[in-house]
């Protein structure tokens, strides 16, 4: 396992690498639930896959899965995605089986360029958990359609054809629509062009590079070479949150992964992040929040993960 050098605590797991090294820079990975379960076991601790998102589809038996401060408890047929980087663990029965696909976030983010973000749950972002029984009628019809495009997949995948790496990219972006069609969606947003998504991309990754630091927003700007209007732009088209806000979504999604995966006190969470008094940290996270960080964590701690 890769450590991240800002989240050291949480392995970030590059299947490529860690799993089968002939796929060390592929955009995508496949493989059925019980391949990976005998590698790495059916009690997942808990990781995550920079700028990977990850897809669990399980076609019969039980999972628990944790992503980021969220529980879910699911029997298939469920579909479970869990966004780039975002660190997740999870339970599995033995008698589980499905497909795990990880896929580039690129691809998703192609997605949007070419104008279909009116179809998808912008950049899948959050995590989901989808269970067939669980939809109305007419969404449950389409869950065939699903895993058949999981199974041509997993044909595809196996096989050396003619034109397969375009067959699985096709593949795949088909199934994202899919997925994105039994997701609720957020705020429709306008179109986006190859320029826009460039900037977006580039301001997160300087974001994860330097959200401990607590740079102003001009110090962003300044290495992105726009001005402060053209960003906020272009942080609203793409995902609907100014260029203040992410950061600070960003500066929370942390300490809530602390607060959960760790027993960290908060005072040490509040310098980890870059904070100098914690008093100040307290009141950050409550007004974002509306909880404590204590109480945050006690929340969470009375969840049972574990399959009953």
């Amino acid at each position: 396992m890769s450590e991240h050098s800002h989240s050291e605590w949480i392995p970030n797991i590059i299947l490529g690498q860690d799993y089968d090294r002939r796929y060390l820079d592929a955009p995508i990975h496949y493989d059925v639930l019980e391949n990976l379960a005998d590698f790495y076991g059916r009690d997942m601790p808990v990781h995550r896959h920079a700028q990977y998102l990850q897809m669990h589809y399980i076609d019969r038996g039980e999972i628990s899965f944790h992503i980021d401060d969220r529980i879910y408890h699911a029997e298939g047929p469920a579909l479970l995605l869990t966004p780039p980087s975002v660190p997740h663990s999870f339970l599995t029965e033995n008698s589980a089986r499905g497909h795990v696909l990880t896929i580039h976030q690129s691809l998703a983010w192609q997605l949007l360029r070419d104008g279909l973000q009116e179809e998808m749950d912008t950049e899948f972002n959050r995590g989901l958990c989808i269970v067939r029984d669980e939809l109305e009628d007419d969404q449950r019809q389409q869950w065939p359609l699903i895993t058949q495009t999981l199974r041509n997949i997993k044909v595809e995948w196996y096989r050396e054809r003619l034109a397969k790496r375009l067959t699985l990219h096709t593949l795949v972006r088909l199934l994202l629509i899919q997925i994105s069609r039994l997701s609720p969606k957020e705020a429709e947003t306008t179109s986006l062009n190859n320029d826009d998504l460039r900037i977006f991309r580039r301001f997160s990754d300087l974001i994860e590079e330097h959200y401990r630091e607590h740079l102003h927003l001009p110090e962003y700007t300044r290495e992105l070479g726009i001005s402060e209007s053209r960003l906020h732009q272009i942080c609203q088209k793409v995902s609907n949150r100014s260029p203040k806000k992410l950061i600070h979504d960003r500066i929370i999604q942390e300490t809530k992964r602390l607060l959960v995966f760790t027993e960290h006190s908060s005072n040490d969470i509040c310098y980890q992040l870059g904070f100098s008094d914690p008093a100040y940290f307290s009141r950050f996270f409550k007004r974002l929040t509306g909880l404590t960080a204590q109480q945050f964590r006690q929340r969470h701690k009375k969840d049972n993960w574990t399959t009953s």
